[in-house]
């Protein structure tokens, strides 16, 4: 599961907001996919730039995944370290393609689980839903001083 920063959520949020306003999305382009949207916030390419990269090599998010190399230099993985860089794991990436993490889908109620990774409104669920689930954890790791909680009456 992503590292949860401030930046990661805030970046899964714009993307849901930027999908759900009609942006373009196309589950296959590169660029303007799942992860192409997010790509586009986390990176600051636009769609056409990552599309551009990605058909230098094969396949789709998955294989390209796959075939990361952290030290290739290759267009298409320094997008992808970008991405890892704010916090995401190449299992993220993965999931986000498919809509089907289930740490996130069991977040939703039973009969909401089953995803369809292609569809706008299913895509933004699932990135607003995974954006909470990532504010929890970190506001999980927040420790207050116990003196805040000491109140004194005058």
């Amino acid at each position: 599961m992503a590292r949860p920063t401030p930046e990661l959520i805030d970046a899964l949020r714009r993307t849901a907001r930027k999908v759900a306003d009609g942006a373009p999305y196309q589950w296959g382009h590169m660029g303007s996919c799942n992860c192409g949207n997010l790509a586009q916030e986390l990176t600051r390419m636009t769609k056409d730039q990552i599309h551009q990269y990605a058909m230098q090599r094969y396949g789709d998010w998955n294989e390209q995944v796959a075939d990361y190399c952290d030290t290739s230099q290759l267009p298409f993985d320094v997008i992808i370290n970008q991405m890892l860089g704010a916090g995401l794991s190449l299992e993220d990436l993965k999931h986000l393609e498919k809509l089907d993490d289930r740490e996130v889908l069991r977040r939703f109620p039973i009969e909401a689980r089953f995803l369809k990774h292609n569809r706008r409104d299913d895509v933004v669920a699932y990135l607003n839903e995974w954006a909470n689930l990532l504010e929890e954890k970190l506001l999980e790791k927040i420790k207050l001083p116990a003196e805040l909680f000491d109140l004194q009456v005058a």
